[in-house]
């Protein structure tokens, strides 16, 4: 089995940033046109992304969209889109927009038939975020803490038809300091649901780290520091990922 690579473009002000630890005073500005960004994945080889709208994390609704509809007209292959959608009309407007999934976050712990309602509406389309600190699931662009464990909200989404669970290490997103594979690797086993990693991916060791796990319902990986600082080369992540 192969695993999906997702380069990720976030989105604040407009510009393509990464944050450390998904502190909003911790963005390093990686550039002011993502459609540009966007292309450059695809030239090397991407068929997949991951775009965030931060600033919409926070607000709970689409901020960014302009930058967005710049990337879904210019990349040619699947976007994946998250931040602040948090209403059926959200989503509509997203896949109206031109979207392959859209992801779920903070309404998935506040309104889970939110989730449940889009994925029959989208079939395919919806993937949900469990987002951790410690284990706990963390809203609100990750500024607060549940009392709710990642394996429960897992288990919440079994028979919804959500065609993922994006699963981030908050306390390394941002860190470069290698993707936690085994929490990762837990999830997958623990769910029937296609789990995708994400946070601190530093090189093409962890790349190669989760492809082998990819038979255990790891599905892909997200990465966006490790691109832009030049410690993973893309076309070279995406041909282990391909293995």
């Amino acid at each position: 089995m192969s695993l999906i690579v997702f380069p990720a473009i976030d989105l604040k002000a407009g510009q393509v940033v990464r944050l450390a630890e998904g502190d909003m005073d911790r963005a390093t500005v990686y550039g002011d046109d993502p459609a540009a960004q966007a292309n450059l994945f695809a030239q090397a080889g991407a068929e997949y992304l991951h775009v965030v709208d931060l600033d919409g994390a926070f607000a709970g609704r689409a901020v960014n969209r302009d930058a967005v509809a710049c990337v879904i007209a210019t990349f040619p292959g699947h976007v994946q889109v998250g931040g602040g959608i948090r209403t059926m009309a959200s989503v509509e407007g997203w896949f109206a927009q031109g979207v392959a999934r859209i992801v779920i976050g903070t309404a998935a712990l506040t309104d889970p038939q939110l989730v449940r309602d889009a994925a029959a509406a989208f079939p395919g389309g919806i993937v949900v975020a469990v987002d951790a600190r410690d284990g706990f699931v963390a809203t609100q662009g990750w500024a607060q803490v549940s009392e709710v464990s990642v394996f429960d909200m897992a288990r919440r989404f079994e028979d919804a038809g959500v065609a993922a669970l994006l699963f981030t290490d908050v306390g390394r997103d941002g860190l470069l300091k290698g993707c936690n594979v085994q929490a990762t690797v837990d999830l997958a086993r623990a769910t029937t649901i296609p789990v995708i990693a994400s946070g601190g991916v530093a090189g093409i060791a962890d790349i190669r780290m989760l492809a082998l796990f990819a038979k255990d319902g790891i599905e892909g990986v997200i990465t966006g520091r490790a691109l832009y600082d030049g410690r993973l080369d893309l076309a070279a992540a995406l041909a282990v990922a391909a293995g």
